[in-house]
């Protein structure tokens, strides 16, 4: 089976009935289906012969096939068992590709990234099922995996959240951590026609370039993260009303109040108003005020 077959619905479709394949609801399963996307996807990830590639989610190998003949290695992280005997079959051809069955949330990148990478930044490109984007994302920058980049499929709503800028509709928690953690950049919008099944919604391919360090400076990050879920946890509420009827927050309303105040930008301001930086002003104000 080679590399141009997987790119297209005839191929596909020979791959899944050969296995008498079932899509499982639960994976959330669309696979790319146009080579165009696909092209698309690894321009953007800008994968070389030095890469060495974690991919999440593989499917049956489509963007594997590609991601194969452009990099060092690629690691693919697949939950489904039903997958790995097709893997097995759709990437035979290619000797630098290792399939591993497993729970992404559950594996330990950064020890994977140290055993075959030396530790250096690794490029983590994905096809995610909508229902754990944010989830995966955040995880990969929480455990403070070594990530040069994170080029992904995501719902087009999804993507435009995290590059959305204060004030706007779409803006929250999600924005502000990719902010803080990487400079986003949507590389294409993909219509539903472009998988199999065809999902409902719009998708689009956004890529995540980290930060060599955070552009602001905090005291806690922990604290700031604490500060941006509270401030939009309840969006209708005023920012003053969202921090002080959080449990994350453990400091008094006067103090809350006079944090507010020092941003300059009045009593009754809400969450989506704010800047990264002016989160950042703030989450420090507040640890200064804290029992620490």
């Amino acid at each position: 089976m080679n590399r141009i077959t997987l790119g297209n619905p005839s191929g596909t479709i020979e791959v899944l009935k050969k296995y008498n394949f079932v899509f499982q609801k639960k994976y959330g399963q669309n696979f790319l289906i146009d080579g165009h996307v696909l092209d698309k996807i690894m321009k953007a990830a800008d994968i070389n012969k030095e890469d060495f590639v974690i991919e999440i989610g593989p499917g049956i190998g489509t963007m594997t096939q590609y991601l194969a003949t452009y990099a060092r290695k690629v690691v693919a992280v697949e939950i489904d068992k039903t997958l790995i005997p097709i893997l097995e079959d759709t990437l035979q051809e290619f000797d630098n590709v290792e399939v591993i069955n497993e729970d992404v949330l559950k594996l330990d990148l950064k020890e994977l990234v140290e055993k075959e990478n030396a530790g250096k930044p690794v490029k983590i490109v994905a096809n995610l099922p909508y229902y754990i984007t944010t989830p995966i994302i955040m995880s990969l920058f929480e455990q403070k995996v070594p990530v040069e980049s994170i080029t992904v499929m995501v719902q087009k709503e999804v993507a435009e959240r995290m590059q959305s800028q204060a004030g706007s509709k779409d803006y929250g928690a999600l924005s502000l951590a990719v902010a803080y953690y990487a400079s986003p950049y949507i590389v294409a919008n993909v219509p539903p026609n472009c998988f199999m099944p065809r999902p409902k919604v719009g998708s689009a391919v956004i890529r995540l370039t980290r930060h060599k360090e955070p552009p602001v400076l905090v005291k806690s990050e922990k604290l700031l993260f604490d500060v941006i879920r509270s401030s939009f946890n309840q969006r209708r509420k005023t920012l003053l009303n969202g921090l002080n009827n959080s449990e994350l927050i453990d400091v008094s309303k006067e103090d809350l109040l006079e944090a507010i105040k020092a941003l300059n930008k009045g009593e009754s301001i809400r969450g989506e108003a704010l800047t990264l930086a002016e989160f950042a002003d703030l989450s420090n104000s507040i640890y200064d005020k804290s029992d620490k």
